[in-house]
């Protein structure tokens, strides 16, 4: 997987030794500080001084401020519409919500009016802090790809249109291919990026611990900094960073300023090959290390919004408002531990 694109020069290839853990040589491992170093610290050259404003800000308020996030996923198995979900997540007094593509798409076919939909969330208070689509622009057919960029470009106009700026962009579509060359993944996230920055909306590239591209952290963040757009972001998960087989130490290399959302969750004490996307469970409930983690986002100048992001059926089986209660309960109460 760490392999060189025939544009880039300089020097051999860097290689992944198997399909699970990334093992370069010490030169490799030169090489690929040299390209990436000032990447994974700042992930496109501003942050590091926007790092260090994060940290002395942090210095002379005390606890830093996060917002709270809520992805509507975590109540999809109760079938509600999106208005009746953003009044129960305002009331529930949560700071953003982070709904689907599918979810905005419908209530426009349904006959609403998305200039009506951006006044009640404005009206709330509620901040849309990210969405989630699934465009194919990772792929390699190239008809694909541009048409999967047109896919993007028209969820990102719906994003823009209910008052959002960001968009979640995972391996969608490569999720069974391994081997995949990051610089030309990197490529390929830069014109993603590039059709962002014409609609007014920032794609985030996310972890998927499930797939077989893009489920290290690592692989995450070399992606966002080949990318070389200053619009580069990444989007870690507390699960997929599990899943997919990285540690947690890895975020103290990632500045604060280079995610604007990181999805919360937590889970049980299962193998990663064999725990799945609805063994996760409220922040806390879990064994995953929540409060180092934390506690390195906070160290690291993160300031953006922590968006709870769960498919449990069982908390499905609830009332919506009951969960919708307790997640954010459960996040404040992990925070509070990590900056006591």
């Amino acid at each position: 997987m760490w392999q060189k694109q025939r544009s880039y020069s300089g020097s051999a290839p860097l290689k992944k030794n198997d399909s699970s853990s990334p093992c370069l040589s010490a030169s490799s491992r030169r090489r690929f500080i040299q390209a990436t170093g000032a990447g994974i610290l700042g992930c496109g050259g501003s942050f590091t001084a926007s790092h260090a404003t994060a940290a002395a800000s942090q210095k002379d308020e005390g606890k830093p401020s996060l917002r709270y996030c809520f992805n509507t996923s975590t109540i999809r198995g109760q079938k509600l519409g999106l208005l009746e979900e953003i009044e129960l997540v305002a009331k529930a007094g949560y700071d953003g919500i982070e709904p689907w593509i599918s979810e905005i798409a419908r209530f426009q076919r349904e006959g609403g009016d998305l200039d009506d939909l951006r006044k009640k969330l404005d009206d709330l208070g509620l901040r849309v802090e990210s969405a989630i689509g699934f465009a194919n622009w990772i792929v390699d057919d190239e008809s694909k790809r541009l048409s999967a960029l047109e896919q993007a470009k028209r969820e990102m106009e719906l994003v823009r249109a209910i008052g959002g700026d960001r968009i979640a962009a995972p391996p969608a579509g490569a999720t069974d291919k391994s081997g995949m060359d990051l610089f030309v993944i990197a490529e390929r996230y830069r014109a993603l990026l590039e059709v962002g920055k014409k609609v007014g909306v920032v794609p985030q590239l996310e972890l998927w611990g499930f797939s077989k591209t893009l489920s290290r952290l690592g692989e995450l963040v070399f992606v966002a900094s080949e990318s070389d757009h200053p619009d580069a972001c990444v989007l870690p998960d507390v699960y997929h960073i599990y899943k997919g087989g990285s540690g947690f130490a890895g975020l103290s290399l990632v500045a604060g300023a280079a995610m604007h959302a990181f999805h919360m969750n937590d889970y049980p004490d299962m193998p990663r090959e064999t725990i799945g996307d609805g063994d996760r469970v409220y922040p806390g409930d879990g064994v995953a290390p929540l409060t180092k983690i934390l506690k390195t986002l906070m160290s690291n100048g993160f300031r953006g919004a922590l968006s709870l992001e769960l498919f449990n059926r069982s908390y499905w089986e609830k009332p919506a408002a009951e969960v919708i209660q307790t997640g954010l309960a459960k996040m404040k109460e992990s925070v509070a531990i990590a900056q006591d």
